[in-house]
């Protein structure tokens, strides 16, 4: 008989935040594989905007010198939670562009574990949360470089937009090296929209909820600039802001 895998508790710091009565009915979450051969590419977009509550967790293995593209928009009307692990071989790239919206009382929340474990791999993530009323919006990233992975090229760029004072966003980048000769960094910031831009964009005529709205699409379009499907990933994150706000 299969025992059933414990729901995880607070003391487990990928879900330090985690909204675990949400997340309990979703318990297990199933992992789904990809495998990018070497000199391969891949790429997968994934929009979560339904109104039911979501998890996926997702493993990538990048052979020698591949890349992949993962673009992720995760707006859902519930809880929703994505986590990626990924372990790039050598020269492998790998590009996380995500973008989360969030209102009422839910959370969302993106988790990424990201090994370089072999030389000259480039890893790049770019993160945007968008959060209002009293929710909760967050990132918990990992960049880790083994023994002997020199060459290791490694950036996190987080970012997170409150709404409102009830809001709440919790990043966490995070390093763990063991390599020389290494390029890492990571840049976090919360904060809320620049009043001095908004009355720039009121004095030139446009009207604050209309200059507040395109100061966020902005903002979230970060996390989508240079996806091969970057229209539409665009297209979805403008109505799931129209939802928020």
């Amino acid at each position: 008989m299969t025992q059933a895998l414990a729901l995880p508790t607070r003391k487990d710091e990928d879900f330090r935040y985690a909204d675990l009565a949400a997340l309990a009915p979703l318990w297990p979450v199933a992992v789904e594989t990809i495998a990018v051969a070497a000199g391969e590419r891949g790429s997968l977009a994934l929009v979560l905007d339904g109104s039911e509550p979501v998890a996926r967790e997702i493993a990538i293995t990048l052979g020698d010198g591949a890349s992949f593209d993962l673009r992720v928009l995760n707006a859902p009307a519930a809880y929703g939670r994505v986590a990626v692990r990924v372990e790039l071989g050598a020269g492998a790239e790998f590009t996380l562009g995500a973008a989360q919206l969030a209102g009422g009382d839910q959370t969302v929340e993106i988790v990424t574990d990201v090994l370089h474990a072999h030389p000259d791999a480039i890893s790049r993530q770019v993160v945007r949360s968008v959060a209002g009323g009293s929710a909760t919006a967050n990132y918990l990233g990992k960049v880790r470089v083994a023994k002997g992975a020199d060459g290791t090229d490694g950036e996190q760029s987080v970012r997170a937009m409150l709404l409102d004072r009830t809001a709440t966003a919790n990043a966490r980048p995070e390093l763990e090296i063991f390599a020389d000769d290494v390029k890492c960094a990571h840049g976090c910031a919360v904060g809320e929209l620049d009043a001095n831009s908004l009355f720039y964009m009121a004095q030139r005529g446009l009207p604050p909820e209309l200059a507040k709205r395109l100061m966020l699409q902005a903002f979230v379009a970060e996390a989508f600039t240079g996806a091969a499907d970057e229209e539409a990933l665009q297209a979805a994150a403008k109505a799931a802001l129209e939802r928020l706000l």
